[in-house]
């Protein structure tokens, strides 16, 4: 069972208890941790959605540590990312793998960042498949379709020729946060300065969607 932690609120009015990603979630923050599956990409879009409807003006942080997961899953975020009007930033805490690195790589350009010791690893998607000979070529070729889907949004959002990424995705291609930005998948590496998050007032402290404090070369 997941433990899921609480915060304590204070106003005028009194105290209140938050989930905390529900009190993300109030300074726009959305957290994708662990394997994306139909039941977290239901929702991480509900969550797009609700913030779009709230303010259609100002940006929407999503925050990734997630080996990957469902391919169908992956696209339905990835396109709601792309249909809000809101820009989409994206910040990689730890790991973004397969589908996540996708997700990763489909925030607003310029706004899309990884922490020094963040890990990202793109490879061609799979599956198990069983049945009648029949079923097995039909879903060999659906994984075929979805896996040049895939390779044509990471060589758009990456800017990297479709030759390019169908050679790194053939086996598991791990990048560091620097590797990524070389690679095109997110724009700069981002270490926040402790000094300058305590400095912050308290409503504020969640500095990395909002500015990088230190851009690493």
């Amino acid at each position: 069972m997941e433990l899921i932690p609480m915060v304590i609120k204070r106003d005028p009015r009194g105290e209140r208890a938050y989930d905390i990603y529900s009190r993300l979630l109030e300074e726009r923050i959305i957290f994708i941790g662990g394997p994306i599956t139909d039941e977290t990409a239901n929702v991480v879009i509900a969550e797009l959605l609700y913030l779009e409807n709230e303010n259609m003006e100002k940006d929407i942080s999503v925050y990734i540590n997630s080996p990957g997961g469902y391919v169908h899953s992956t696209l339905a975020i990835y396109d709601t990312m792309k249909y809000v009007q809101p820009d989409i930033s994206t910040v990689c805490v730890g790991m973004a793998a397969s589908g996540a690195a996708v997700i990763l790589a489909g925030g607003k350009k310029g706004k899309r960042f990884a922490l020094p010791n963040s890990k990202i690893m793109i490879h061609q998607p799979m599956t198990e498949i069983s049945g009648q000979a029949t079923d097995i070529k039909i879903h060999a070729d659906e994984i075929l379709k979805l896996k040049r889907k895939l390779n044509e949004i990471l060589a758009g959002e990456a800017k990297q020729s479709i030759t390019q990424i169908e050679r790194d995705t053939e086996r598991d291609f791990f990048m560091s946060a620097l590797e990524a930005k070389k690679y095109g998948i997110i724009d700069s590496v981002v270490e926040a300065k402790k000094a300058s998050f305590l400095r912050q007032p308290r409503k504020n402290r969640f500095p990395l969607h909002q500015k990088a404090e230190k851009i690493l070369r």
